[in-house]
């Protein structure tokens, strides 16, 4: 019996020292970072590769750590990327995050780290029947970058719901497809039909007004104001363990908008250059960054309105009633709404 009790009593000071002596689990030395559908929105992820943001914030905070961008896109492939694993950051629309927020609500609990940029989208066509949205007919198509997830999916079911009520709220759901941004330019302009319109973004709107195209509806005009068009989420689970880069990170991405704001002629470089370095001029490009609608912040605008409404026709099945129910850190990235 003593000697029973003798071994069990050596097992836990075994167990005890185990505990005690075991290193702490070291955090990722390397992040991997999908860069996004492109233009204008996704920037600032460009600039920090570009410029090896990460790596030095993460230096000021004692660690080594190294980014790994992706050249991947789109919110359908962005959301499949993180919830695998393959990446740890990923940029999107605040629908396409309220959607795998919900989904993802107590088994993997995706949350917001940051908004990234404030740009409004525009509706542009250059077919002669189109001169409201309402002129749509059967064979029409709207390029967007995800049908149903995407800014501009969403935007039309609010515009169709304010204007015809509940019933009619999925009206121009049929006449979406989805395709890349420069795809879409190339489709609208060339006059091939394969799409009708496209609900672009800068710098790919630019583009198509001054090659005749004409806008027919605007983000700013549905939701009466500036919206989120890019933000940043990850997981909890990379959040809680590993602090430090996801700190790196984040002042990295700050660390993009003084640049940006700074500098629009290197900003712009970096963005030619991601566009594979044509098709735009550099001044003309540090014109547009210079708009006023055009802002990168980490503070959301209008996330809570796209939630409201998404709960309400049955997109989400969860209501977050604030901020803090998306975002790991509110007060850190300047409230919002």
């Amino acid at each position: 019996m003593k000697k029973t009790i003798a071994c069990i009593a050596i097992g836990a000071m075994s167990l005890t020292t185990a505990l005690v002596t075991a290193p702490a689990r070291a955090e990722v030395t390397e992040l991997r970072v999908p860069l996004g559908a492109g233009g204008f929105g996704f920037l600032p992820l460009h600039v920090m590769k570009k410029f090896q943001l990460v790596e030095k914030e993460a230096e000021k905070l004692g660690i080594k750590l190294t980014a790994n961008y992706a050249n991947i896109g789109g919110p359908a492939v962005m959301n499949d990327a993180l919830l695998s694993g393959s990446a740890d950051f990923i940029s999107a629309g605040p629908p396409a995050f309220l959607i795998l927020w919900d989904r993802t609500k107590g088994k993997g609990d995706v949350m917001g780290v940051a908004a990234m940029s404030t740009i409004p989208m525009y509706l542009n066509t250059k077919a002669e029947h189109l001169q409201k949205i309402e002129d749509l007919k059967p064979e029409d198509k709207i390029a967007v970058t995800a049908v149903k997830v995407s800014i501009p999916s969403i935007i039309m079911q609010m515009y169709a719901r304010q204007k015809e009520g509940a019933d009619a709220t999925f009206k121009y759901d049929k006449y979406t497809v989805s395709m890349t941004h420069p795809d879409a330019v190339v489709g609208i302009l060339s006059g091939n039909k394969q799409v009708t319109a496209h609900y672009a973004s800068a710098p790919f709107h630019q583009r198509e007004l001054k090659e005749g195209a004409r806008t027919i509806q605007t983000t700013a005009d549905v939701k009466g104001g500036p919206q989120t068009f890019t933000m940043i989420s990850t997981t909890t689970k990379f959040y809680k363990e590993n602090p430090k880069a996801y700190a790196a990170f984040v002042n990295a991405l700050k660390a993009s908008f003084d640049i940006i704001k700074k500098d629009k002629k290197a900003a712009a470089e970096v963005l030619l250059e991601s566009m594979g370095g044509k098709g735009w001029d550099v001044a003309e490009l540090a014109t547009m960054l210079d708009a006023k609608d055009t802002k990168y912040t980490t503070m959301p605008e209008g996330v809570m309105k796209y939630a409201d409404f998404m709960h309400a026709i049955g997109t989400l099945r969860n209501k977050p009633a604030k901020l803090d129910d998306l975002f790991f850190d509110v007060k850190s990235i300047g409230g919002g709404n």
